[in-house]
């Protein structure tokens, strides 16, 4: 029987330009990501290594270099692809889940965020 366990990063800040606007790609602004994934346990928890586990510095760099590179339209098509890469990287994720907020979204009245959630199962 193979144990899993969960490793959750929260909140994880970034600045960047995603949204159909122009002004959201010209001004930027502020995404939060957390990201909770699913981990086959393999030998990392019984052996204590690192080397068989989904190294979260390893795993927030990856999602860094998502969320700050190329301009996305939506941000589920952003939690997708961070969730998707995750899986890829590390292969050793049964379950990424991703939720990206987004608290300046363009929309005619106030709310504190909008945040979108994808769940990818490797």
């Amino acid at each position: 029987m193979t144990a899993i366990y969960t490793i959750t990063l929260k909140n994880c800040a970034f600045f960047a330009r995603h949204g159909v606007h122009d002004e959201e790609e010209f001004l930027g602004q502020r995404f939060f990501v957390d990201a909770e994934l699913d981990v086959e346990q393999g030998t990392a928890l019984i052996e204590d290594s690192i080397d068989d586990t989904v190294h979260y510095g390893v795993a927030f760099t990856e999602i860094e270099k998502i969320i700050t590179g190329r301009r996305r339209y939506l941000i589920e098509a952003l939690a997708l692809e961070v969730a998707t890469t995750l899986c890829t990287v590390f292969p050793q994720i049964r379950r990424a889940k991703i939720s990206i907020r987004k608290p300046n979204a363009p929309v005619p009245g106030v709310l504190d965020y909008v945040e979108v959630t994808v769940e990818h199962f490797a």
